[in-house]
Protein backbone atom coordinates (compact mmCIF):
# COMPACT_ATOMS: atom_id res chain seq x y z
CA UNK A 1 0.00 0.00 0.00
CA UNK A 2 1.64 3.34 -1.04
CA UNK A 3 0.86 6.52 1.20
CA UNK A 4 -0.61 9.80 -0.95
CA UNK A 5 2.28 12.90 -0.58
CA UNK A 6 2.91 15.47 -2.45
CA UNK A 7 5.68 15.26 -5.40
CA UNK A 8 9.08 16.25 -3.36
CA UNK A 9 8.00 15.23 0.41
CA UNK A 10 8.32 11.72 -0.05
CA UNK A 11 10.16 9.73 2.70
CA UNK A 12 13.70 8.19 0.98
CA UNK A 13 15.47 4.77 2.00
CA UNK A 14 18.56 7.40 1.19
CA UNK A 15 20.07 9.77 3.30
CA UNK A 16 22.69 12.53 2.45
CA UNK A 17 25.40 11.13 4.91
CA UNK A 18 24.73 7.60 2.94
CA UNK A 19 25.10 9.56 -0.68
CA UNK A 20 27.84 11.29 0.34
CA UNK A 21 30.07 8.25 1.90
CA UNK A 22 28.54 5.29 -0.24
CA UNK A 23 31.06 5.52 -3.33
CA UNK A 24 34.40 4.10 -3.68
CA UNK A 25 36.12 5.56 -6.37
CA UNK A 26 37.40 3.03 -9.14
CA UNK A 27 39.56 3.67 -12.04
CA UNK A 28 42.45 3.00 -14.20
CA UNK A 29 41.92 -0.74 -14.90
CA UNK A 30 45.31 -2.57 -16.09
CA UNK A 31 45.87 -6.58 -16.80
CA UNK A 32 49.53 -7.86 -16.42
CA UNK A 33 49.37 -11.46 -16.91
CA UNK A 34 46.62 -13.54 -15.27
CA UNK A 35 46.44 -10.41 -12.74
CA UNK A 36 44.22 -7.31 -12.93
CA UNK A 37 44.68 -4.27 -11.20
CA UNK A 38 42.58 -1.24 -10.38
CA UNK A 39 42.71 1.73 -7.86
CA UNK A 40 40.21 2.37 -5.18
CA UNK A 41 39.60 5.87 -3.55
CA UNK A 42 38.20 5.43 -0.50
CA UNK A 43 35.99 7.92 1.33
CA UNK A 44 36.75 6.12 4.89
CA UNK A 45 40.60 6.30 4.45
CA UNK A 46 40.68 10.25 4.00
CA UNK A 47 40.15 9.32 -0.21
CA UNK A 48 43.50 8.04 -0.16
CA UNK A 49 43.95 6.25 -3.57
CA UNK A 50 45.27 2.29 -3.48
CA UNK A 51 46.51 -0.22 -5.70
CA UNK A 52 44.38 -3.11 -5.72
CA UNK A 53 45.14 -6.60 -7.26
CA UNK A 54 42.67 -9.49 -8.25
CA UNK A 55 44.77 -12.75 -9.20
CA UNK A 56 44.11 -15.73 -11.17
CA UNK A 57 42.87 -17.31 -7.50
CA UNK A 58 40.28 -14.27 -7.30
CA UNK A 59 42.31 -13.30 -4.29
CA UNK A 60 41.38 -9.21 -3.93
CA UNK A 61 44.98 -7.53 -2.14
CA UNK A 62 45.59 -4.28 -1.83
CA UNK A 63 49.44 -3.50 -3.26
CA UNK A 64 50.44 -0.50 -1.96
CA UNK A 65 50.81 -0.20 1.54
CA UNK A 66 48.80 1.61 4.26
CA UNK A 67 50.98 5.23 4.38
CA UNK A 68 50.92 5.51 0.31
CA UNK A 69 48.47 7.18 -1.43
CA UNK A 70 48.73 6.29 -5.30
CA UNK A 71 47.97 9.72 -6.85
CA UNK A 72 49.61 12.56 -9.57
CA UNK A 73 48.87 16.09 -9.98
CA UNK A 74 50.31 16.21 -13.16
CA UNK A 75 48.18 19.01 -15.17
CA UNK A 76 46.13 18.73 -11.68
CA UNK A 77 43.31 16.96 -12.75
CA UNK A 78 46.41 13.81 -12.62
CA UNK A 79 45.18 10.27 -14.18
CA UNK A 80 47.76 7.29 -15.16
CA UNK A 81 49.47 7.45 -11.47
CA UNK A 82 50.96 3.62 -11.73
CA UNK A 83 51.91 1.04 -14.00
CA UNK A 84 52.25 -2.71 -14.08
CA UNK A 85 54.70 -4.83 -15.48
CA UNK A 86 55.54 -8.66 -14.57
CA UNK A 87 54.04 -8.11 -11.13
CA UNK A 88 56.12 -5.08 -10.36
CA UNK A 89 54.07 -1.79 -10.24
CA UNK A 90 55.32 1.65 -10.30
CA UNK A 91 53.64 4.79 -9.05
CA UNK A 92 53.46 8.31 -8.20
CA UNK A 93 53.24 9.35 -4.41
CA UNK A 94 51.02 11.74 -3.73
CA UNK A 95 52.59 13.27 -0.66
CA UNK A 96 55.87 13.85 -2.32
CA UNK A 97 55.25 13.53 -5.97
CA UNK A 98 57.93 10.82 -6.66
CA UNK A 99 57.67 8.01 -8.59
CA UNK A 100 58.20 4.76 -6.71
CA UNK A 101 58.89 0.78 -7.70
CA UNK A 102 57.05 -1.59 -5.74
CA UNK A 103 58.40 -5.17 -5.81
CA UNK A 104 55.73 -7.68 -4.51
CA UNK A 105 56.88 -8.54 -0.51
CA UNK A 106 59.13 -5.26 -0.69
CA UNK A 107 58.56 -1.86 0.34
CA UNK A 108 58.51 0.53 -1.88
CA UNK A 109 62.00 2.31 -3.21
CA UNK A 110 62.14 5.88 -4.57
CA UNK A 111 63.20 6.19 -8.46
CA UNK A 112 63.31 10.05 -8.43
CA UNK A 113 64.67 12.28 -6.08
CA UNK A 114 62.61 15.14 -3.99
CA UNK A 115 62.02 18.26 -5.50
CA UNK A 116 59.27 20.06 -7.66
CA UNK A 117 58.81 17.29 -10.43
CA UNK A 118 55.70 15.67 -10.92
CA UNK A 119 55.12 12.95 -12.54
CA UNK A 120 52.66 10.37 -14.72
CA UNK A 121 51.42 7.95 -17.38
CA UNK A 122 54.48 5.56 -17.45
CA UNK A 123 55.50 3.50 -20.85
CA UNK A 124 57.57 0.60 -19.69
CA UNK A 125 60.04 -0.32 -21.87
CA UNK A 126 60.04 -3.90 -22.72
CA UNK A 127 63.73 -4.14 -23.75
CA UNK A 128 65.79 -1.98 -21.57
CA UNK A 129 65.54 -1.31 -17.88
CA UNK A 130 63.21 2.11 -17.93
CA UNK A 131 60.18 4.34 -18.14
CA UNK A 132 59.20 6.90 -20.03
CA UNK A 133 56.75 8.93 -18.19
CA UNK A 134 55.49 12.60 -18.13
CA UNK A 135 57.11 15.10 -16.02
CA UNK A 136 56.15 18.17 -15.28
CA UNK A 137 58.08 21.12 -13.31
CA UNK A 138 57.02 24.43 -12.68
CA UNK A 139 54.04 23.90 -15.06
CA UNK A 140 56.75 23.25 -17.91
CA UNK A 141 55.97 19.61 -19.33
CA UNK A 142 58.15 17.41 -21.09
CA UNK A 143 58.98 13.42 -21.69
CA UNK A 144 61.62 11.80 -19.86
CA UNK A 145 63.32 8.37 -19.58
CA UNK A 146 63.55 7.22 -15.75
CA UNK A 147 65.52 3.59 -14.65
CA UNK A 148 63.19 1.36 -13.99
CA UNK A 149 65.81 0.19 -10.99
CA UNK A 150 66.77 2.36 -7.69
CA UNK A 151 69.74 4.30 -8.79
CA UNK A 152 72.98 3.02 -7.24
CA UNK A 153 73.63 6.47 -6.36
CA UNK A 154 71.43 10.06 -6.01
CA UNK A 155 69.17 10.09 -8.12
CA UNK A 156 68.16 12.44 -11.17
CA UNK A 157 64.81 13.62 -12.14
CA UNK A 158 64.87 12.35 -15.43
CA UNK A 159 66.47 12.51 -19.18
CA UNK A 160 64.52 14.52 -21.54
CA UNK A 161 63.28 12.72 -24.57
CA UNK A 162 60.59 15.26 -25.81
CA UNK A 163 60.40 19.45 -24.65
CA UNK A 164 59.12 22.54 -26.54
CA UNK A 165 55.38 21.50 -26.64
CA UNK A 166 52.96 22.78 -23.80
CA UNK A 167 51.45 19.46 -22.82
CA UNK A 168 52.68 15.93 -23.09
CA UNK A 169 50.97 11.91 -23.09
CA UNK A 170 50.28 8.92 -24.06
CA UNK A 171 54.11 7.37 -24.24
CA UNK A 172 53.54 4.26 -25.63
CA UNK A 173 56.72 1.45 -27.09
CA UNK A 174 56.17 -0.46 -29.81
CA UNK A 175 56.18 -4.33 -27.94
CA UNK A 176 59.65 -5.01 -29.48
CA UNK A 177 60.83 -1.65 -28.04
CA UNK A 178 62.32 -0.51 -31.78
CA UNK A 179 59.46 2.62 -31.43
CA UNK A 180 57.83 5.23 -29.57
CA UNK A 181 55.35 7.13 -30.13
CA UNK A 182 53.51 9.87 -28.09
CA UNK A 183 50.94 13.54 -28.12
CA UNK A 184 51.74 16.45 -27.68
CA UNK A 185 49.49 20.13 -28.21
CA UNK A 186 50.06 23.65 -27.06
CA UNK A 187 48.03 26.55 -26.51
CA UNK A 188 45.38 27.64 -26.99
CA UNK A 189 44.34 23.79 -28.10
CA UNK A 190 43.17 21.43 -25.58
CA UNK A 191 43.63 18.13 -26.01
CA UNK A 192 40.08 17.66 -27.38
CA UNK A 193 40.53 20.51 -29.86
CA UNK A 194 43.65 19.69 -31.93
CA UNK A 195 46.66 17.02 -30.70
CA UNK A 196 49.84 15.90 -32.43
CA UNK A 197 50.57 12.40 -32.95
CA UNK A 198 54.71 12.20 -32.81
CA UNK A 199 56.60 8.46 -33.51
CA UNK A 200 60.15 7.81 -33.16
CA UNK A 201 62.57 5.07 -33.75
CA UNK A 202 64.60 3.92 -30.60
CA UNK A 203 67.72 3.09 -30.63
CA UNK A 204 69.92 -0.09 -29.13
CA UNK A 205 71.20 2.37 -26.65
CA UNK A 206 67.84 3.90 -25.73
CA UNK A 207 68.31 7.11 -28.21
CA UNK A 208 65.56 8.10 -29.39
CA UNK A 209 65.74 9.38 -33.41
CA UNK A 210 63.73 12.14 -34.57
CA UNK A 211 60.54 12.07 -34.35
CA UNK A 212 58.06 11.99 -37.32
CA UNK A 213 54.65 13.46 -37.13
CA UNK A 214 51.95 10.59 -37.66
CA UNK A 215 48.49 12.74 -37.65
CA UNK A 216 47.00 15.22 -35.87
CA UNK A 217 47.15 19.23 -35.88
CA UNK A 218 45.63 22.39 -34.85
CA UNK A 219 42.34 20.46 -36.13
CA UNK A 220 42.54 17.42 -35.10
CA UNK A 221 42.60 15.42 -32.12
CA UNK A 222 43.92 12.36 -31.50
CA UNK A 223 44.19 10.01 -28.47
CA UNK A 224 45.07 7.03 -27.06
CA UNK A 225 48.02 5.69 -29.75
CA UNK A 226 49.11 1.93 -28.70
CA UNK A 227 50.20 -0.93 -30.14
CA UNK A 228 48.79 -4.42 -31.22
CA UNK A 229 51.00 -7.37 -30.03
CA UNK A 230 52.11 -7.54 -33.56
CA UNK A 231 53.35 -3.88 -33.74
CA UNK A 232 51.04 -1.85 -35.71
CA UNK A 233 50.64 1.89 -34.32
CA UNK A 234 46.31 2.49 -33.71
CA UNK A 235 44.93 5.05 -32.68
CA UNK A 236 41.81 7.56 -32.30
CA UNK A 237 41.19 10.68 -34.49
CA UNK A 238 38.30 12.76 -35.36
CA UNK A 239 39.53 14.20 -38.36
CA UNK A 240 36.01 13.32 -39.69
CA UNK A 241 33.76 14.67 -37.18
CA UNK A 242 33.12 11.38 -35.03
CA UNK A 243 36.49 9.92 -33.13
CA UNK A 244 37.11 7.09 -35.03
CA UNK A 245 40.16 3.97 -35.17
CA UNK A 246 43.31 4.44 -37.10
CA UNK A 247 46.44 2.67 -37.98
CA UNK A 248 49.38 3.27 -39.47
CA UNK A 249 50.05 0.77 -42.09
CA UNK A 250 52.58 0.60 -44.84
CA UNK A 251 53.96 4.39 -43.34
CA UNK A 252 50.31 5.65 -44.33
CA UNK A 253 47.48 6.57 -42.00
CA UNK A 254 44.39 4.40 -42.88
CA UNK A 255 40.91 4.53 -41.33
CA UNK A 256 40.42 1.00 -39.42
CA UNK A 257 36.82 1.38 -38.47
CA UNK A 258 34.83 4.53 -39.44
CA UNK A 259 31.05 5.11 -38.33
CA UNK A 260 28.76 8.40 -37.03
CA UNK A 261 30.23 6.92 -33.56
CA UNK A 262 32.56 8.59 -30.69
CA UNK A 263 35.44 5.97 -29.68
CA UNK A 264 37.70 8.28 -28.14
CA UNK A 265 36.79 10.72 -24.84
CA UNK A 266 38.10 14.07 -24.10
CA UNK A 267 41.62 13.90 -22.34
CA UNK A 268 40.97 15.40 -18.79
CA UNK A 269 42.55 12.90 -17.09
CA UNK A 270 45.78 11.02 -18.52
CA UNK A 271 45.35 7.67 -19.39
CA UNK A 272 41.96 7.72 -20.31
CA UNK A 273 41.37 5.02 -22.68
CA UNK A 274 38.50 3.59 -24.98
CA UNK A 275 39.86 0.46 -26.77
CA UNK A 276 42.80 -2.46 -25.76
CA UNK A 277 43.95 -5.22 -27.95
CA UNK A 278 43.01 -8.75 -27.53
CA UNK A 279 45.51 -10.23 -30.33
CA UNK A 280 47.16 -9.47 -33.31
CA UNK A 281 43.07 -8.91 -35.52
CA UNK A 282 41.13 -8.14 -32.43
CA UNK A 283 40.48 -4.82 -30.45
CA UNK A 284 37.92 -4.44 -27.39
CA UNK A 285 36.50 -0.89 -27.93
CA UNK A 286 34.55 1.46 -26.13
CA UNK A 287 32.31 3.57 -27.95
CA UNK A 288 29.44 6.22 -27.98
CA UNK A 289 26.22 6.22 -30.18
CA UNK A 290 23.65 9.22 -28.98
CA UNK A 291 25.58 9.84 -26.06
CA UNK A 292 25.32 6.26 -24.68
CA UNK A 293 28.29 4.62 -24.08
CA UNK A 294 28.64 0.41 -25.65
CA UNK A 295 31.07 -2.02 -25.51
CA UNK A 296 31.95 -3.18 -29.09
CA UNK A 297 34.61 -5.84 -30.90
CA UNK A 298 36.86 -4.42 -33.38
CA UNK A 299 37.65 -6.92 -36.42
CA UNK A 300 40.82 -5.22 -37.47
CA UNK A 301 40.95 -7.29 -40.64
CA UNK A 302 37.53 -6.72 -42.07
CA UNK A 303 37.49 -2.96 -40.14
CA UNK A 304 34.09 -3.97 -38.45
CA UNK A 305 32.78 -3.42 -35.09
CA UNK A 306 30.53 -5.75 -33.24
CA UNK A 307 27.95 -5.02 -30.16
CA UNK A 308 29.02 -6.77 -27.34
CA UNK A 309 25.75 -8.27 -25.55
CA UNK A 310 25.68 -6.26 -22.29
CA UNK A 311 23.79 -3.65 -20.76
CA UNK A 312 26.50 -2.54 -19.39
CA UNK A 313 27.95 0.71 -20.19
CA UNK A 314 32.42 0.91 -20.11
CA UNK A 315 34.00 4.07 -18.14
CA UNK A 316 36.88 6.07 -18.85
CA UNK A 317 38.96 2.95 -18.35
CA UNK A 318 39.42 0.13 -20.70
CA UNK A 319 41.72 -3.09 -20.86
CA UNK A 320 41.83 -6.52 -22.40
CA UNK A 321 42.73 -10.55 -22.32
CA UNK A 322 42.10 -12.71 -25.80
CA UNK A 323 38.66 -13.11 -24.56
CA UNK A 324 37.20 -10.11 -22.14
CA UNK A 325 37.06 -6.50 -21.43
CA UNK A 326 37.75 -5.34 -17.91
CA UNK A 327 36.43 -1.97 -17.43
CA UNK A 328 35.21 0.11 -14.65
CA UNK A 329 31.18 -0.41 -15.71
CA UNK A 330 27.71 0.89 -15.20
CA UNK A 331 24.37 0.49 -16.28
CA UNK A 332 21.01 2.28 -15.64
CA UNK A 333 20.33 -0.33 -12.61
CA UNK A 334 23.96 -0.43 -11.45
CA UNK A 335 26.59 2.06 -10.17
CA UNK A 336 30.24 1.96 -11.37
CA UNK A 337 31.82 -1.74 -10.82
CA UNK A 338 35.00 -3.20 -12.08
CA UNK A 339 33.77 -5.97 -14.25
CA UNK A 340 35.00 -8.52 -16.92
CA UNK A 341 32.83 -9.00 -19.76
CA UNK A 342 33.10 -11.69 -22.21
CA UNK A 343 33.32 -10.40 -25.30
CA UNK A 344 31.63 -13.42 -27.40
CA UNK A 345 29.01 -13.69 -25.11
CA UNK A 346 28.58 -10.35 -23.35
CA UNK A 347 28.20 -12.24 -19.72
CA UNK A 348 29.48 -10.35 -16.97
CA UNK A 349 31.39 -11.53 -13.88
CA UNK A 350 31.71 -8.41 -11.08
CA UNK A 351 35.33 -7.81 -9.77
CA UNK A 352 34.65 -5.03 -7.55
CA UNK A 353 31.90 -2.86 -6.55
CA UNK A 354 31.62 1.27 -5.99
CA UNK A 355 28.37 1.69 -4.65
CA UNK A 356 25.76 -0.04 -2.36
CA UNK A 357 22.51 -1.33 -4.38
CA UNK A 358 19.15 0.02 -4.57
CA UNK A 359 15.91 -2.18 -4.61
CA UNK A 360 15.00 -2.63 -8.67
CA UNK A 361 11.49 -1.24 -8.02
CA UNK A 362 13.26 2.13 -6.29
CA UNK A 363 15.35 3.17 -9.23
CA UNK A 364 14.29 5.48 -11.37
CA UNK A 365 15.80 4.67 -14.91
CA UNK A 366 17.13 7.09 -17.63
CA UNK A 367 15.03 8.28 -20.33
CA UNK A 368 17.25 9.08 -23.50
CA UNK A 369 15.44 12.63 -24.48
CA UNK A 370 16.15 14.89 -27.27
CA UNK A 371 14.35 18.85 -27.48
CA UNK A 372 14.30 21.29 -29.23
CA UNK A 373 16.58 23.98 -28.68
CA UNK A 374 17.75 27.39 -29.93
CA UNK A 375 18.62 28.39 -33.11
CA UNK A 376 16.43 25.47 -34.34
CA UNK A 377 18.55 23.10 -32.84
CA UNK A 378 18.29 19.66 -31.40
CA UNK A 379 19.84 18.63 -27.82
CA UNK A 380 20.15 16.02 -25.44
CA UNK A 381 19.33 14.48 -21.66
CA UNK A 382 18.39 12.11 -19.86
CA UNK A 383 15.10 12.28 -17.58
CA UNK A 384 14.65 10.15 -14.47
CA UNK A 385 10.87 10.29 -13.53
CA UNK A 386 10.13 10.41 -9.74
CA UNK A 387 10.32 7.15 -8.61
CA UNK A 388 9.63 5.26 -5.15
CA UNK A 389 7.08 2.26 -4.13
CA UNK A 390 6.38 3.48 -1.04
CA UNK A 391 4.53 7.16 -2.58
CA UNK A 392 2.03 8.18 -5.06
CA UNK A 393 1.35 11.90 -5.85
CA UNK A 394 -1.96 13.64 -5.41
CA UNK A 395 -4.29 13.74 -8.91
CA UNK A 396 -2.89 15.83 -10.74
CA UNK A 397 0.25 16.85 -9.52
CA UNK A 398 3.27 17.50 -11.37
CA UNK A 399 7.04 16.87 -10.05
CA UNK A 400 9.19 19.88 -9.17
CA UNK A 401 12.12 19.40 -11.83
CA UNK A 402 16.04 19.29 -11.13
CA UNK A 403 18.04 20.31 -14.44
CA UNK A 404 21.77 19.05 -13.56
CA UNK A 405 24.72 20.97 -15.89
CA UNK A 406 27.22 18.68 -15.57
CA UNK A 407 31.42 19.61 -15.22
CA UNK A 408 33.72 20.03 -18.17
CA UNK A 409 32.03 21.51 -19.62
CA UNK A 410 33.66 19.29 -22.46
CA UNK A 411 32.24 16.24 -20.91
CA UNK A 412 29.15 14.27 -20.71
CA UNK A 413 26.78 12.62 -18.47
CA UNK A 414 26.04 9.10 -18.41
CA UNK A 415 22.95 6.43 -17.25
CA UNK A 416 25.08 4.73 -14.95
CA UNK A 417 22.52 4.34 -11.99
CA UNK A 418 23.86 7.39 -9.91
CA UNK A 419 23.12 7.78 -6.07
CA UNK A 420 22.75 11.80 -6.26
CA UNK A 421 19.96 11.38 -8.81
CA UNK A 422 18.12 8.44 -6.94
CA UNK A 423 18.51 10.78 -3.66
CA UNK A 424 16.35 13.18 -5.71
CA UNK A 425 13.88 11.12 -6.93
CA UNK A 426 13.17 8.70 -4.33
CA UNK A 427 11.90 11.91 -2.81
CA UNK A 428 9.61 12.74 -6.06
CA UNK A 429 11.58 14.96 -7.32
CA UNK A 430 11.95 14.59 -11.15
CA UNK A 431 15.72 15.23 -12.88
CA UNK A 432 16.65 15.50 -15.94
CA UNK A 433 20.81 15.79 -16.72
CA UNK A 434 21.53 18.03 -19.46
CA UNK A 435 24.26 17.10 -22.30
CA UNK A 436 23.96 20.81 -23.52
CA UNK A 437 25.81 22.00 -26.78
CA UNK A 438 29.51 21.53 -25.60
CA UNK A 439 29.73 17.88 -24.48
CA UNK A 440 31.37 15.34 -25.60
CA UNK A 441 29.52 11.79 -27.11
CA UNK A 442 27.86 13.70 -30.16
CA UNK A 443 30.58 14.65 -32.52
CA UNK A 444 32.64 17.11 -32.83
CA UNK A 445 30.22 19.56 -34.66
CA UNK A 446 28.02 19.35 -31.90
CA UNK A 447 30.65 19.99 -29.12
CA UNK A 448 32.11 23.19 -30.83
CA UNK A 449 28.60 24.47 -30.52
CA UNK A 450 30.16 25.99 -27.29
CA UNK A 451 32.79 27.80 -29.19
CA UNK A 452 32.98 31.58 -28.45
CA UNK A 453 29.16 30.52 -26.62
CA UNK A 454 29.82 29.48 -23.18
CA UNK A 455 27.19 31.08 -20.95
CA UNK A 456 24.72 30.92 -24.16
CA UNK A 457 24.35 27.88 -25.29
CA UNK A 458 24.96 25.14 -22.24
CA UNK A 459 22.26 27.93 -20.24
CA UNK A 460 19.71 28.07 -23.49
CA UNK A 461 19.74 24.13 -23.69
CA UNK A 462 19.21 23.98 -19.74
CA UNK A 463 16.48 25.91 -19.90
CA UNK A 464 15.10 24.45 -23.14
CA UNK A 465 15.43 21.04 -21.21
CA UNK A 466 13.52 22.27 -18.45
CA UNK A 467 10.42 24.00 -20.45
CA UNK A 468 10.31 20.74 -22.73
CA UNK A 469 9.46 18.62 -19.85
CA UNK A 470 7.03 20.91 -18.71
CA UNK A 471 5.17 21.23 -22.02
CA UNK A 472 5.16 16.66 -21.97
CA UNK A 473 3.43 17.59 -18.55
CA UNK A 474 6.51 15.81 -16.86
CA UNK A 475 7.54 18.90 -14.57
CA UNK A 476 6.01 21.90 -12.80
CA UNK A 477 6.74 25.32 -14.03
CA UNK A 478 6.41 26.95 -10.99
CA UNK A 479 9.03 24.02 -9.23
CA UNK A 480 12.03 24.53 -11.25
CA UNK A 481 16.04 24.27 -9.79
CA UNK A 482 19.07 23.80 -11.49
CA UNK A 483 22.64 22.75 -9.98
CA UNK A 484 25.51 22.03 -10.98
CA UNK A 485 29.58 21.69 -10.53
CA UNK A 486 32.48 23.49 -11.44
CA UNK A 487 31.88 24.74 -14.94
CA UNK A 488 28.13 23.56 -14.17
CA UNK A 489 28.36 25.54 -11.62
CA UNK A 490 28.73 28.53 -13.89
CA UNK A 491 26.08 27.53 -15.87
CA UNK A 492 23.93 27.18 -13.37
CA UNK A 493 24.92 30.80 -11.96
CA UNK A 494 24.32 31.92 -15.39
CA UNK A 495 21.17 30.56 -16.00
CA UNK A 496 19.82 32.18 -12.58
CA UNK A 497 21.93 35.93 -13.48
CA UNK A 498 21.06 35.59 -17.32
CA UNK A 499 17.32 33.89 -17.48
CA UNK A 500 15.46 35.02 -14.44
CA UNK A 501 12.68 34.08 -13.34
CA UNK A 502 12.98 30.33 -14.91
CA UNK A 503 14.22 28.51 -12.01
CA UNK A 504 13.32 28.64 -8.33
CA UNK A 505 16.57 27.62 -6.46
CA UNK A 506 19.74 27.17 -7.89
CA UNK A 507 22.92 24.99 -6.12
CA UNK A 508 26.19 26.26 -7.04
CA UNK A 509 29.19 23.75 -6.61
CA UNK A 510 32.13 25.37 -6.26
CA UNK A 511 31.12 27.20 -9.51
CA UNK A 512 32.76 29.88 -11.45
CA UNK A 513 30.96 33.47 -10.78
CA UNK A 514 33.95 35.59 -12.48
CA UNK A 515 35.49 34.73 -15.33
CA UNK A 516 38.23 37.55 -15.45
CA UNK A 517 40.11 35.74 -12.82
CA UNK A 518 39.70 32.59 -13.22
CA UNK A 519 41.33 32.95 -16.76
CA UNK A 520 44.37 35.04 -15.36
CA UNK A 521 44.66 32.84 -12.22
CA UNK A 522 43.76 29.03 -13.14
CA UNK A 523 45.94 26.38 -13.60
CA UNK A 524 48.12 26.04 -16.90
CA UNK A 525 46.09 23.39 -17.99
CA UNK A 526 43.50 25.42 -18.56
CA UNK A 527 44.42 28.84 -18.83
CA UNK A 528 43.49 28.83 -22.35
CA UNK A 529 40.63 26.63 -22.43
CA UNK A 530 38.34 30.06 -22.60
CA UNK A 531 40.13 31.39 -25.22
CA UNK A 532 37.66 28.89 -27.32
CA UNK A 533 34.83 28.94 -25.12
CA UNK A 534 34.82 32.86 -24.91
CA UNK A 535 37.69 34.64 -26.53
CA UNK A 536 40.88 35.54 -26.20
CA UNK A 537 41.64 37.38 -23.13
CA UNK A 538 42.13 40.63 -22.58
CA UNK A 539 41.27 41.43 -26.41
CA UNK A 540 37.55 39.82 -25.72
CA UNK A 541 37.39 41.29 -21.65
CA UNK A 542 33.90 43.59 -22.86
CA UNK A 543 32.87 39.26 -23.63
CA UNK A 544 33.79 38.02 -20.07
CA UNK A 545 32.34 40.65 -18.48
CA UNK A 546 29.34 40.40 -19.60
CA UNK A 547 29.50 36.63 -19.53
CA UNK A 548 30.37 36.75 -15.52
CA UNK A 549 27.21 36.10 -13.54
CA UNK A 550 29.14 38.50 -10.61
CA UNK A 551 28.19 41.32 -12.63
CA UNK A 552 24.51 40.67 -12.55
CA UNK A 553 23.82 39.81 -9.36
CA UNK A 554 21.36 42.13 -8.62
CA UNK A 555 19.41 39.87 -11.09
CA UNK A 556 19.05 36.84 -8.98
CA UNK A 557 15.39 36.47 -8.51
CA UNK A 558 15.61 33.21 -6.63
CA UNK A 559 17.23 31.54 -3.49
CA UNK A 560 20.88 30.23 -4.52
CA UNK A 561 22.88 28.20 -2.12
CA UNK A 562 27.00 27.56 -2.51
CA UNK A 563 29.23 24.84 -2.19
CA UNK A 564 33.22 25.25 -2.48
CA UNK A 565 36.22 23.44 -0.92
CA UNK A 566 38.68 25.45 0.21
CA UNK A 567 41.35 23.60 -1.09
CA UNK A 568 40.07 24.06 -4.80
CA UNK A 569 43.46 24.64 -7.00
CA UNK A 570 41.25 24.31 -10.17
CA UNK A 571 37.96 26.81 -9.07
CA UNK A 572 39.87 29.38 -6.29
CA UNK A 573 37.50 29.37 -3.11
CA UNK A 574 37.27 33.27 -3.94
CA UNK A 575 34.90 32.68 -6.63
CA UNK A 576 32.20 31.44 -4.65
CA UNK A 577 32.96 34.08 -1.67
CA UNK A 578 32.84 37.00 -4.48
CA UNK A 579 29.10 35.23 -5.58
CA UNK A 580 28.09 34.50 -2.11
CA UNK A 581 28.70 38.39 -0.57
CA UNK A 582 26.69 40.21 -2.20
CA UNK A 583 24.23 37.87 -3.41
CA UNK A 584 23.12 37.48 0.27
CA UNK A 585 22.09 40.73 0.62
CA UNK A 586 19.29 41.23 -1.69
CA UNK A 587 16.24 40.93 -0.54
CA UNK A 588 13.29 39.58 -2.86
Amino acid sequence: MTAIRRYGGWMSPLSARAVASASVRLGQVTVDGQDVYWLEGRPDEGGRSILVKRDQNRQVTDVTPLESNVRTRVYEYGGAAYAVSSGVGYYAEFSDQRVYRLEPGKAPEALTPEGPWRYADFGIDPVRARLVCVREEHDVAALVSLPSLPATGPAGPGDTIASGDDFYSTPRFSPDGSQLAWLSWRHPHMPWDGTVLWLADVERDGGIGTPSVVAGGPNESVFQPGWSPSGELYFVSDRTGWRNLYGLMGGAVQPVATAPLECGRPQWLLGTTTWAAQDSSHLAMAYADKGRWRLGRVDLLLGTIAPVPTSLEPGETLAATRTDAITVGGSPTNGGAIVRIDLSTGDVEGLRTAVGSLAADAISIAEPIEFPTDRGLTAYAFYYAPRNPGFSPPAGELPPLLVMAHGGPTLQTTTWMNVEIQYWTSRGFAVVDVNYGGSTGYGRPYRERLNGQWGVVDVADCVNAAHYLVREGKADANRLIIRGRSAGGYTTLAALAFRPGVFKAGASYYGIGDLEPFVRDTHKFESRYLDTLIGPYPASRDLYRSRSPINFVDQLSCPVIFFQGLEDRVVPPEQSRRMYEPARHLRR
